[in-house]
């Protein structure tokens, strides 16, 4: 009987996995698709998929969009999302760091964490200038082509940086190889610095700037970003740094609690 009891148990946990797994590739993928789309992309039994999308199409966690039976991401997901926001303050901090740097500087501002073994953009706030700088929110992007990136790992070991980072992620945008001991290099650079700063490898006008907000075991959570000009970034770089460290040493003493009342 046990056995029995472990083996449902066992396969009720393999169908959670493959639902968020369908959640966060739709996510990524940011299109409606067809379930054997689905399935054909994350390489999955079709039974299974179409069975667990008409389950969370039913719970409104997906929602049919586009025709031809395609599904996407549903609006009980925002109210979930929305429930977590009222419940915890540190989203209002986050947000109100965020508007101070772009008042501050012009520039774009961005809170940015890891997501798995990818780099994304939480919360931004883009700055006043007449020209958009800035990324999506929530979009994947490989570690290595973030400044970011750089101090999100630093608490890693060497190995457990190759470990964690897919090989295919050190080619850059525009096909060049990043050495991964160059990459670790400047990880260490960032750790001792305790900031990174480059010229961005996925714009080439654009300057980026990125200090750690640490968590409770000392190392960095998150991080906050400035998403420059590259000239702008270059000639205004310890002015720019100073706000970013003293925005995210205010977060770091606001870690996230649930709001009372």
């Amino acid at each position: 009987m046990d056995a029995v009891q472990d083996e449902a148990a066992g396969k009720r946990a393999r169908g959670l996995d493959r639902a968020f797994e369908i959640l966060d590739f739709l996510r990524q993928k940011r299109q409606a698709l067809k379930p054997n789309e689905i399935a054909a992309q994350i390489g999955a039994p079709r039974s299974s998929v179409y069975e667990l999308v008409n389950l969370l199409l039913s719970n409104g966690i997906l929602e049919f969009t586009g025709g031809e039976g395609r599904v996407y991401l549903g609006r009980k997901l925002y109210f979930l999302g929305a429930a977590y926001e009222n419940h915890f303050d540190f989203t209002r901090e986050c947000e109100a760091a965020l508007e101070q740097l772009a008042d501050e500087t012009r520039e774009t501002a961005q809170f940015c964490m890891l997501d798995g073994n990818k780099y994304t953009v939480v919360r931004m706030r883009e700055g006043a200038r007449p020209f958009r700088i800035s990324t999506d929110v929530g979009q994947s992007v490989p570690i290595p082509w973030t400044a970011s990136g750089r101090l999100l790992v630093a608490h890693l070991s060497d190995q457990d940086i190759l470990n964690f980072i897919p090989p295919q992620d050190f080619r850059l945008p525009g096909g060049e190889w990043l050495e991964p001991q160059t990459f670790i290099a400047e990880v260490r650079q960032a750790e001792r610095e305790g900031l990174f700063t480059f010229n961005s490898i996925v714009d080439s006008f654009t300057h980026c700037f990125a200090v750690p907000v640490r968590g409770e075991e000392g190392h960095a959570a998150a991080t906050l970003c400035l998403v420059t000009p590259r000239d702008d970034g270059i000639a205004n770089r310890d002015r720019y740094l100073d706000c970013l460290k003293k925005a995210a040493a205010g977060l770091e003493h606001a870690p996230a609690r649930p709001r009372r009342g």
